[in-house]
């Protein structure tokens, strides 16, 4: 079924920038304690440099709002929401919110048992997700926020892995490769014969979760022999310092340390393609291209609080965004979101196939009939 939704999700996100040419559619549209899922306990995070939050026009202050809001999930999101959340505290001083991170899906886990407000997804919500919500009398509205692209990442002192095919990527990731191919050498002839260290999301990661269903082709579908954290930084830290390291993260948390690391450019058949903002919104950056999401409890936007909170992260999500470096939506989707938000149009866009040629934009506008 998450293959299903991976494919939806590519085929939105190849449309996106190239229907700008057209009237009828636009443009497509971190850091607890790590979290090992293999091997040896992983070392200290790197510093974690924070965000630059562009100061945006001055909004109306509501000193008189109070409040506690409870946000969890995916880490790839965490450093917009976390930009967002400070710029709302000089509005709203007296509103409370915690932000946590435990991947996408243990973000659902508790948001789906009524524990958390909002929950940040770096994938959509599965339809066995959306069950658990339905049968604890949850209902959530779901919002696109923003463009990534998962990037591959391999040591500064590593001058051979430049460009891997898909194919490679999966004989290197596949569950029957564990503890049988071990070796760049075995991965391409001409590499070295060393031994390759991986390290990855875990497994309640959404970037776990759509890394192994674009490559391996099934979700969830890895070799286990991997050091696996929910803390982007703690797989960036590994690679720094492991000339023979290879990891994959969001494009974020590349872009932060492009002097520490390199992006491995990906070949689906066109040819190798590195991660960067025109590839990843124009669709050449396949099959790692991914929409990231927020989702609102409904009933909690009855408050005053969590719908001040929601409303300004929508109007400010096209300049946070941009800082916390991932790719923003057209304006006319986040215009889209705003509307379906405010009549509270619950469910997943992504529950139902989606047809070829549709966009995000239009996609919400369907929704919403």
């Amino acid at each position: 079924m998450f293959s299903q939704l991976y494919r939806r999700c590519v085929v939105l996100i190849a449309l996106l920038l190239s229907a700008c040419s057209g009237a009828a559619s636009l443009s497509p549209v971190p850091s607890p304690s790590p979290v090992p899922t293999a091997g040896p306990t992983a070392t200290p995070q790197v510093a974690a440099a924070q965000p630059i939050a562009t100061p945006l026009p001055e909004p109306t202050r509501l000193p008189n709002l109070g409040g506690d809001i409870i946000i969890d999930g995916s880490s790839t999101v965490y450093p917009i929401t976390e930009i967002v959340m400070q710029q709302f505290a000089a509005v709203a001083p007296n509103v409370n919110i915690q932000l946590g991170v435990s991947g996408t899906g243990g973000g659902f886990k508790k948001f789906c048992t009524g524990i958390t407000d909002i929950s940040n997804a770096s994938r959509p919500i599965k339809p066995d997700e959306s069950e658990i919500c339905r049968a604890n009398g949850i209902e959530f509205v779901e919002a696109p926020i923003a463009f990534d692209g998962i990037s591959v990442i391999v040591n500064r002192e590593n001058t051979w892995a430049q460009c891997m095919t898909v194919d490679e990527l999966k004989r290197m990731w596949a569950p029957e490769s564990e503890g049988n191919i071990t070796t760049w050498r075995q991965i391409r002839a001409d590499w070295p014969d060393q031994p390759f260290k991986l390290y990855a999301p875990g497994v309640d990661s959404g970037t776990h979760d759509y890394f192994t269903a674009a490559i391996v082709g099934k979700e969830d579908a890895s070799r286990n022999d991997y050091i696996g954290s929910e803390d982007d930084y703690v797989l960036m830290q590994r690679v720094i310092e492991e000339t023979n390291g290879l990891a994959y993260v969001g494009y974020a948390y590349y872009q932060e340390y492009t002097d520490k690391v390199n992006a491995v450019a990906i070949d689906a058949g066109q040819g190798c393609i590195s991660p960067s903002i025109n590839t990843i919104t124009d669709g050449q950056y396949t099959p790692l291209s991914r929409p990231l999401f927020i989702y609102v409890r409904a009933d909690r936007l009855d408050r005053p609080d969590v719908q001040a909170f929601v409303k300004f992260y929508l109007d400010s999500a096209d300049r946070a965004v941009r800082d916390a470096r991932y790719i923003p939506l057209p304006q006319r989707a986040y215009e889209l979101v705003q509307q379906r938000v405010a009549r509270r149009v619950t469910g997943s866009i992504f529950d139902k196939p989606v047809p070829v040629g549709v966009s995000i934009d239009e996609l919400l506008i369907l929704e919403g009939q």
